[in-house]
């Protein structure tokens, strides 16, 4: 049986065979490159969820006003749905064939899912099933970051891995971060925006954002076909981590889901309202996520990952509990709705501006006896789920590469691109 050879913490998993100071020096550049491209690749899949996520609701409204609150849970569910059937299925594939062909797979699916997603208005009938479907096969596109997690862990020696998986959720927070910001821009385009006659399109303010990470996708592409250098490792994966990976993410989910359907019941924010400060709050704490990389980078070195991990998902906790209302102040109540009420119609007559209804649903009842979440609570909570998400991300993260361990595949690099064991 095979074994390494002396290996430390300089020398990274997926080497090649030559020593000489030429071959190191020009293996290490494009080592790096190709990292550099999966970092990138990482951020466009951040990108890809956040760019609509504030304005999810508000187009599920407009292109289909069966759409209900329930409906958006689902809408955004399957997004993580399609990248959780996703992940394995291109993390085999990698297994077996060359990185690249399930990246560019994925990419290219990625980018028509966006491209469907801004035709979702176009169809007669059911367009919001139309928005699900696209939304789970953009998340099963960015199944593609359990290849890219492994890659980065495989082309890092164990002294680099931390350092570079920090720099990838430094990506993703990035990507989380511009996002909703190229969001919260494009909502100046307004809710009618332009028509392209030709090819039948709407650009406005919830189809640009999807065709601009539809281009972005386009860039990776290009990016990982012509520089990407292709590895290939084995996944070994822990249950206890891949637990831990699901949780963080899930609880993120949950925090995008809610944030817009919650502020516009709770504070009367129209729909362009609502993705606008929205996008700029997200926006805020994805910036101060990029600080909170930094300190964890210095404190995990100190205090180990495992501290750092349990009170990121310990700041989270609060940062939900600091959200249940309490006061005597209550939501508005919608009246639009209330078709067969004169003293609506008087008011309606009254009006000289926009019917959109605002403040929460009249059948959501629960809006008459639960008092309004304050503005500080819901501001203090989305600070503190900003402090407690990166953590936990970067430490998932960090630890699973981890995991994975120093050991390559007994496959040769001869002919498969896989790393052959010294004796």
């Amino acid at each position: 049986m095979s074994q390494l050879s002396d290996s430390d913490d300089t020398t990274p998993l997926l080497g090649d065979d030559s020593s000489s100071d030429a071959s190191q020096d020009e293996d290490y550049r494009s080592r790096w490159r190709s990292i550099r491209v999966m970092y990138f690749t990482m951020f466009l899949s951040s990108v890809g969820f956040t760019i609509v996520i504030t304005s999810l609701w508000p187009y599920l409204q407009k292109v289909d006003d069966s759409a209900s609150a329930t409906f958006l849970g689902w809408a955004v569910a399957a997004y993580s749905l399609g990248q959780m059937a996703a992940s394995p299925i291109f993390g085999t594939w990698s297994n077996y064939r060359p990185h690249k062909e399930p990246l560019v797979c994925s990419i290219i699916l990625n980018l028509l899912a966006n491209v469907y997603y801004a035709y979702a208005y176009l169809p007669r009938t059911n367009n919001k099933f139309h928005v699900l479907i696209s939304r789970a096969l953009v998340g099963f596109g960015a199944g593609n970051v359990a290849v890219v997690r492994s890659y980065v862990a495989g082309a890092t020696s164990l002294k680099e891995r931390t350092g570079a998986m920090a720099n990838m959720s430094a990506c993703q927070a990035l990507g989380f971060i511009l996002g909703p910001a190229l969001q919260a821009c494009l909502s100046f385009i307004g809710e009618h925006g332009v028509t392209v006659t030709v090819i039948d399109l709407q650009l406005n303010m919830y189809t640009t954002p999807a065709l601009l990470a539809a281009a972005f996708c386009f860039i990776n592409i290009v990016l990982v076909v012509f520089v990407l250098s292709d590895r290939t490792i084995d996944h070994i994966a822990v249950l206890t981590s891949n637990a831990l990976f699901f949780i963080v993410m899930f609880i993120f989910a949950v925090f995008e889901t809610i944030i817009t359907p919650l502020s516009m019941d709770m504070y009367a924010w129209t729909r362009t309202e609502a993705v606008l400060y929205n996008g700029i709050i997200i926006c805020c704490i994805g910036l101060q996520s990029i600080l909170v990389f930094i300190i964890v980078k210095v404190v995990s070195v100190r205090y180990g990952d495992r501290p750092v991990m349990l009170a990121g998902l310990v700041i989270i906790l609060c940062g939900f509990f600091i959200l249940l209302p309490w006061g005597n102040h209550y939501p508005k109540i919608q009246w639009a709705d209330l078709k067969n009420s004169s003293l609506v119609g008087e008011m309606n007559k009254a009006s000289n501006h926009s019917a959109e209804p605002t403040g929460c649903p009249y059948e959501q009842t629960w809006c008459q006896y639960t008092p309004s979440i304050h503005l500080a609570q819901f501001i203090s909570s989305n600070i503190l789920i900003g402090v407690g998400y990166p953590a936990c991300n970067v430490m998932s993260y960090t630890l699973y590469s981890k995991i994975l361990g120093p050991i390559p595949q007994v496959r040769g690099l001869h002919g498969n691109g896989s790393v052959a064991l010294t004796s």
